[in-house]
């Protein structure tokens, strides 16, 4: 405090401004403000404004003053006017009536204002005891604006800016209306009647104004404000209008009483905003669970009815049948599972969305219906994808099979046909007795036509097996043609019993005439015996090159016709065989008819004239190049379907380590990212549609896969990547940068929500970091602990396992990243509690037990008025009333500590 009789000299005080608001203001217009002072106009209104303004004030201690000038002069009633307006006790006034009193009362008033913090420039006791109007009335004014102005304060500004901005939003919806200063603005009167009008509309009749009659205008507002709102007419409508431009401080001192006046309607209008505001969250909530909801019913049912018909493992009896299978399941990967791939993604971040705005807003976690959490989502998706594969394999084995089916039905239907055409006309030639007749020579050639009929079916019995095998397999493989097959089979097992039978008894009843044989032609007899072993291999070469060959890689085809390359190699020593067996028979004829030896027809000993062996080589020379280009053409084809193995493999080896590549990428990015978190926002979304854009390699891998899959190639030992690797893996990458840009949104969110700065963000970033000392983007209860002291926290047990049970709530043992940031945000950040909202309920209710719904539509927008009429139960305290509804349970539960 100044000593004012220091040196026998007075006390002068300077007002600069130590307090928000008055120092700002008194500071820029200190200048020019005591010089308009000197303005007639302009002291004639301070002059009735300032007293008016006194003696409101005064009035309550049962006085008042006439004369600003002279009324203050003793120290007396300006002493009394400061008790009165701070509510606080100065120090005894000194009642003598010399001039030495009046000094000590007026600085003992300057001393208090002083102590308030305000500094009074050039304002000193001797000049209030002289009556200058001036200075009396700038003290006056460094008053008001202590007590008066200075602690208004409206969204963040304070004092004039404050008051300035109420008078904005209060004035806004009405025409004509255009609050900019604290002079001019204030003139046609409008302003005052709108201001009265918005709190108290009953007082004014708004639209029967007009902008042309402001003295009307003004008189009309302050004859209102002074009957019915107790504020005194401060101001005159002539001398306002008078003037050019109205004194700001009387307009500003008159303007501040109609603040404090209104003082409790703008308490209700923060309470009304407050509830808006956790109404309007709360609403934004439900609407995100009923979009999950329906996002994973839908998804749900879809998993439920495509899984049986994945698992729908009936076969066909076709391969065209299995062929329209597999076209179904590749419109099932192209078209239908994509777009559920981006839902199911989509349906995550969703949910993490909401739980985050949901622990931001103090909410409690939401708990989707039974049946329709995250985990349930994701088990009915392994299973899809579980059956999926199943029947991805089945397909292909059942194909495999078919293929299988349709080479053996052939294979079968060719050895029978041959085999049917064989026995031809055997039964008869067993069953005739022409040996009864015959004469010895004939006897003995049909013995030995009989024993190479014997050797000839000795040779036809691996051919029966054979047949009798391949029917076996077939049975075994389910195959369509089973009855017809098995039919044949038996026909020809029979009829091969039959042969068996009826060679026995010929056989006998030859040997028993043998005796009575004597030679046979030994030429025709070699010629027999050579004949029948050329010409049953002649008829198994011609078997073999009309036989039905499946391969699947390259070597196969190459060792087939290495095998025939070797055959072919063979049919020059045959051609020697054949023509030796052909002269035999010539030779035979030769002595026949060099003796005069009259040969009757053909060889006795057997059915195999040269003619047929001509035509059966013949037959062979011509099925050689035939099976020469048979299997060129299986060469040209394998040799296609190794180019395709090899195009699949170099691609999917590109592919395959990139996807691979990109994950372990994202697994650091997400740990080393630095910048805002915009900008990292903003860096993973670029990284993500570098992701996308790579998405055509994956549709020419798809396309690659289908031609592969059409040429029915089962393995690719050239990669060890498989269509279903890589479809995995790409499903897996791109959920994994989604979930991560997530992650970054809702950390955004917390910031935003908590006001962390970004330099907060980056510490706690930096902080975590330090002590993943794996870079999982995770860590242990230990770490954490080291991580918490390094922040600052004194950590006893008690406190250390209260805070892992907020950050680690399952007892997992690890705590993330985003844990740690909202853990850190309710640490440093205030939000709205149930209280908070219970307590601005009452403003409103006018601090009554209950509220109306009458009041919750005035005090409300319409249609959170109305969410909140709906949900709240009808009060049933003892002073409930008709229509009363129960505000405090309903704030409750908006925080999950009640059902609504």
């Amino acid at each position: 405090m100044v000593d004012y009789h220091a040196a026998g000299q007075p006390a002068s005080y300077q007002y600069g401004g130590n307090g928000p608001g008055i120092g700002d203001y008194m500071a820029q217009e200190d200048d020019w403000d005591r010089d308009l002072l000197l303005d007639p106009a302009w002291e004639k209104q301070q002059r009735k404004t300032f007293t008016a303004w006194c003696n409101s004030h005064l009035r309550k201690a049962g006085t008042q003053i006439e004369n600003i000038d002279e009324d203050f002069r003793d120290g007396l009633k300006l002493m009394l006017l400061l008790e009165v307006i701070s509510g606080e006790r100065l120090p005894k006034p000194e009642r003598g009536k010399m001039r030495v009193h009046k000094i000590n009362n007026v600085n003992k008033a300057l001393d208090f204002i002083a102590s308030k913090g305000v500094k009074l420039v050039s304002i000193g006791a001797e000049e209030i005891v002289d009556g200058n109007a001036k200075m009396t009335l700038g003290m006056i004014w460094t008053i008001i604006l202590r007590f008066a102005i200075q602690d208004i304060s409206v969204e963040e500004t304070s004092a004039k800016e404050g008051l300035l901005l109420w008078c904005q939003r209060k004035t806004a919806p009405y025409k004509n209306v255009n609050v900019q200063n604290f002079h001019i603005s204030w003139k046609d009167g409008l302003a005052f009647n709108a201001l009265i009008h918005r709190h108290r509309p009953e007082l004014i009749e708004y639209d029967k104004l007009r902008k042309d009659d402001p003295v009307t205008n003004l008189n009309n507002a302050f004859e209102v404000a002074e009957k019915y709102l107790d504020i005194p007419k401060m101001l005159d409508a002539e001398d306002i209008v008078g003037t050019l431009r109205p004194d700001e401080k009387a307009i500003m001192t008159y303007v501040s009483c109609f603040y404090h006046a209104f003082s409790g309607a703008q308490k209700a209008e923060t309470a009304a905003n407050r509830i808006c505001k956790v109404l309007a969250v709360n609403q934004e909530n439900e609407h995100l669970m009923e979009d999950y909801e329906k996002l994973a019913s839908d998804l749900l049912e879809w998993i439920q009815r495509t899984i049986p018909w994945l698992e729908n493992r009936v076969p066909q009896k076709t391969m065209q049948g299995m062929q329209q299978k597999l076209e179904d399941f590749r419109d099932y990967r192209r078209v239908h599972k994509p777009p559920k791939v981006q839902e199911k993604c989509q349906l995550e971040i969703n949910f993490n969305t909401l739980q985050t705005k949901l622990r931001l807003s103090n909410r409690p976690a939401f708990m989707p219906s039974e049946g329709k959490m995250v985990s349930d989502i994701n088990n009915g998706w392994q299973h899809l994808e579980q059956a999926e594969k199943g029947f991805e394999e089945w397909l292909l084995n059942e194909m495999r099979r078919l293929e299988r089916l349709e080479h053996l039905g052939q294979k079968f239907r060719q050895k029978a046909s041959i085999h049917e055409s064989w026995t031809e006309g055997k039964e008869a030639m067993l069953k005739q007795k022409d040996y009864e007749t015959a004469t010895l020579s004939d006897i003995k050639a049909l013995i030995r036509k009989h024993e190479a009929f014997e050797s000839d079916l000795a040779a036809h019995q691996d051919r029966v097996e054979q047949i009798a095998a391949i029917a076996q397999e077939l049975n075994e493989l389910d195959y369509y043609d089973s009855p017809s097959v098995n039919a044949r089979c038996q026909k020809i097992c029979d009829q091969w019993d039959t042969l068996g039978s009826l060679t026995h008894t010929r056989r006998e009843a030859l040997e028993k005439t043998e005796k009575q044989l004597e030679t046979i032609d030994q030429l025709h007899l070699e010629y027999a015996k050579r004949a029948a072993p050329f010409n049953n291999w002649m008829e198994s070469a011609m078997e073999d090159l009309q036989d039905m060959f499946i391969v699947h890689t390259i070597e196969e085809i190459e060792g087939l016709i290495a095998a025939h390359d070797q055959f072919k190699s063979t049919l020059p020593d045959a051609d020697k065989e054949r023509e030796a067996i052909l002269g035999i028979q010539s030779e035979a004829q030769k002595i026949a008819d060099y003796n005069n030896i009259k040969l009757s027809g053909n060889n006795p000993y057997t059915s195999v004239t040269p003619q047929i062996i001509n035509s059966k080589w013949e037959r062979v020379q011509q099925l050689v190049p035939k099976r020469d280009h048979a299997l060129q053409d299986e060469q040209s084809k394998q040799q296609s379907n190794e180019h395709l193995r090899r195009q699949f493999a170099s691609q999917a080896n590109i592919v395959g380590p990139w996807i691979q590549t990109k994950m372990e990428e994202i697994g650091r990015i997400s740990i080393e990212m630095n910048g805002t978190l915009e900008d990292q926002l903003n860096h993973l979304k670029q990284y993500e549609q570098s992701i996308v854009d790579y998405k055509p390699n994956i549709d020419v891998l798809e396309q690659q896969h289908q031609l592969i899959q059409e040429a029915l190639i089962f393995d690719n030992k050239h990669t060890n990547y498989t269509m279903e690797h890589i479809r995995v893996g790409w499903e897996q990458l791109l959920t994994t940068i989604a979930r991560t840009i997530n992650e970054v949104e809702n950390q955004i969110l917390t910031r935003d929500a908590k006001g962390i700065s970004q330099e907060q963000m980056q510490e706690f970033r930096a902080s975590f970091n330090h002590f993943d000392k794996k870079r999982t983007g995770s860590m242990d209860t230990d770490d954490y602990r080291a991580l918490l002291i390094s922040t600052g926290y004194s950590l006893g047990d008690a406190e250390f396992n209260r805070i892992m049970s907020v950050v680690d709530p399952n007892n997992s043992g690890v705590v993330t990243f985003q844990a740690f940031i909202d853990f850190m945000s309710r640490e440093t950040t205030d939000t709205d509690t149930a209280d908070q909202v219970i307590a601005s309920f009452k403003v409103l209710a006018g601090d009554k037990n209950y509220i109306t719904a009458e009041e919750l539509r005035r005090e409300l927008p319409p249609d959170q008025a109305e969410y909140c009429i709906a949900r709240m139960a009808p009060y049933q305290g003892p002073d409930a009333i008709p229509g009363a509804l129960d505000y405090k349970s309903f704030s409750t539960a908006l925080y999950g500590e009640s059902d609504l």
